[in-house]
């Protein structure tokens, strides 16, 4: 009897807000878009970082022709400024940081070069001989750059030392400040649905005013008395929740794995799976919203 009285009163304060209770529901499935947007990009972030860190490589360009730079006012790099980088790089004291050396010579360079842009004015008018000698290092750890960037930079016949890692900086940059756009557009939301599901939740106790008196008279508890309005906001925070994870693993679905993971198969994105790994945080933020909505109305609206 009285789960089906609570029931009952759940039922009759949705009717009656219907279009308060539809908006709380678009709210907080536009609040844990935002939310939950933000988390998979962290993700996406985290994922190219272990990813591409791996890769990235320091490339050391030796002295060319013509070179202004100080350490090249010999000329060209010699042989034995090449072997005196080789013994570096060979040394026991850079071995805790470089795990691999590559030696790329100009014929190889022009090469590589003619390949990432063919077809180009420049492809035409350079040589081999234009082209730099150069090593490419693979560190055991790329953040450990400066260690050996430090022991490069200004010997004889290097001109410049390069760390592929500032390449993709920027990218990470402008995914962060996009992951901080969308907690700040998350946060503003959240306000949002805490206000709405506060007056949905006012609304109905103002409208069962008289229910509530009578059900106080015979001595009906504190929580017998709430619970039709703590379900109330519950359910419409939770429908929304319901929605904000549908909606997210259909953009998983058909915009990162059926369109972005198949045109960019070089980059590891997020996929459904990591939706469904955020959902539990999802659908608690949506309970968490409806707990703090109804702690700030409840035990002022419902009291009589």
């Amino acid at each position: 009897m009285r789960l089906r009285f609570v029931l009952s009163q759940l039922a009759s304060g949705l009717r009656r807000n219907v279009s308060m209770t539809i908006s709380v529901v678009l709210v907080t499935f536009i609040s844990l878009v935002f939310v939950g947007a933000a988390a998979l990009l962290q993700m996406q972030i985290g994922n190219m970082k272990d990813d591409w860190y791996d890769r990235v490589e320091v490339s050391v360009f030796m002295c060319p022709q013509d070179s202004a730079v100080p350490t090249c006012a010999t000329g060209e790099v010699s042989d034995d400024q090449l072997a005196d980088i080789e013994e570096l790089l060979a040394s026991e004291a850079l071995a805790p940081y470089v795990d691999e050396v590559f030696f790329e010579t100009k014929e190889e360079a022009y090469a590589a070069f003619q390949e990432q842009m063919p077809d180009t004015v420049w492809t035409q008018s350079l040589t081999p001989e234009q082209m730099q000698v150069s090593f490419r290092i693979k560190l055991v750890d790329p953040e450990q750059y400066q260690v050996v960037a430090d022991e490069l930079t200004g010997r004889p016949g290097v001109e410049d030392v390069v760390d592929q890692r500032a390449l993709l900086e920027p990218l990470f940059l402008i995914l962060d400040r996009a992951t901080l756009l969308a907690v700040a557009l998350a946060g503003v939301m959240i306000v949002t649905a805490v206000l709405l599901i506060t007056t949905t939740i006012r609304l109905s106790a103002m409208s069962r005013r008289r229910e509530t008196s009578i059900m106080r008279l015979v001595g009906a508890s504190n929580l017998f008395i709430q619970l039709p309005f703590m379900l109330e906001g519950a359910l419409a925070a939770l429908a929304g929740a319901a929605l904000a994870v549908g909606g997210l693993w259909l953009a998983a679905r058909y915009l990162v794995e059926g369109w972005l993971a198949t045109e960019f198969q070089w980059v590891q994105f997020v996929d459904t799976g990591d939706v469904l790994l955020i959902a539990p945080l999802l659908v608690a933020a949506a309970i968490l919203l409806a707990g703090i909505s109804s702690l700030v109305s409840l035990s002022r609206y419902t009291r009589v």
